[in-house]
C-alpha cells in the first residue's frame, strides 16, 4: 500500500474542492482578508499535493520519500490554519502556519538532497 500516495491524492483532492467551494460558495461570505487566505492555502496545497504524489509514484525511496511526507504534512498544517482562520477560527492560528511553510520548505530540501545523493 502507498499511504504517500494516498495522502497525496486527498490533498489534492481537498485543494480542488475547497478552492470551488470558497470561489462559489464563500463568495461574499468571506471578508477580503479572508478570502485571500482561502485562496493562499488552495495555492499551495496544490502543487504540493502533485509534488509528494510524483514522489510518491517515482522508485524513490529514503531522504525523497521522507520529503514527500514533509509535503504532505505541510500542506496539511499551512493550508489548514488557513483555512480555519478564513472560516473564523482566531487569530492565532496564524502562529502554526509556519510550520506548516518549514515543513514545505523541509520537503523540498529532503527531496533535492536525495536525489543529488541518489544521482552519484
Amino acid at each position: 500500500m502507498n499511504r504517500l500516495a494516498a495522502f497525496a491524492a486527498l490533498i489534492g483532492f481537498c485543494g480542488v474542492a475547497l478552492g470551488a467551494f470558497g470561489a462559489h460558495a464563500l463568495e461574499g461570505v468571506l471578508t477580503p482578508e479572508g478570502t485571500e487566505w482561502w485562496h493562499t492555502a488552495t495555492l499551495y496545497a496544490l502543487p504540493h499535493a502533485a509534488a509528494a504524489l510524483a514522489i510518491a509514484l517515482s522508485v524513490r525511496g529514503g531522504l525523497v520519500r521522507t520529503g514527500g511526507w514533509c509535503m504532505v504534512i505541510g500542506a496539511c498544517i499551512f493550508a489548514g490554519t488557513l483555512y480555519a482562520m478564513a472560516l473564523g477560527a482566531p487569530r492565532w492560528f496564524g502562529a502554526i502556519t509556519p510550520i506548516g511553510g518549514v515543513s514545505l520548505l523541509a520537503g523540498w530540501g529532503l527531496a533535492a538532497i536525495g536525489s543529488l545523493r541518489a544521482s552519484n
